[in-house]
C-alpha cells in the first residue's frame, strides 16, 4: 500500500489537558517526550503525538475505531468533549460520528458493522 498513514498529531494550546483527555477516553499510553510534546501509543495501528507548540491552531481529522459509538460519545461528553455529528449509519453496516475535544479539534469515531 503506497503512502500509509503512520503518525498523527493533535496540537493545541494546553498539552496537559489534551494528554489527560485522550488517555482517559481511549486508554492510550501517553508519554511526555519533551516540554510541549508527548508521544502516543494507541495499542495498535498508527502512533502519534500530542502537543502545544505555539503553532497556529490546526487540526487533522482521523477516525478512531470503537465498539459502540453511542457509549463512546457519552464518555467523551463526560470528559469535556462535544458531539459534532452523528451517529450515522454507513453503507457497510457500520456507524460513524464525530466529536470535538476540549480545544475544538474534530475527531471521528467508527463502529464496525455487526459481526466484525
Amino acid at each position: 500500500m503506497p503512502n500509509p498513514v503512520v503518525h498523527f498529531e493533535i496540537v493545541g494550546e494546553n498539552q496537559q489537558l489534551l494528554d489527560t483527555f485522550y488517555q482517559s477516553v481511549f486508554d492510550w499510553q501517553i508519554t511526555r517526550l519533551m516540554d510541549g510534546y508527548s508521544l502516543v501509543e494507541t495499542g495498535s495501528g498508527i502512533k502519534g503525538g500530542i502537543g502545544a507548540m505555539n503553532e497556529a491552531r490546526r487540526h487533522v481529522t482521523f477516525y478512531v475505531a470503537v465498539e459502540n459509538v453511542e457509549a463512546a460519545l457519552a464518555l467523551i461528553e463526560s470528559k469535556g468533549g462535544k458531539t459534532a455529528f452523528g451517529p450515522h449509519p454507513i453503507p457497510d453496516g457500520g456507524i460513524i460520528a464525530g466529536f470535538t475535544d476540549p480545544e475544538g479539534h474534530l475527531i471521528g469515531l467508527v463502529q464496525g458493522p455487526p459481526g466484525i
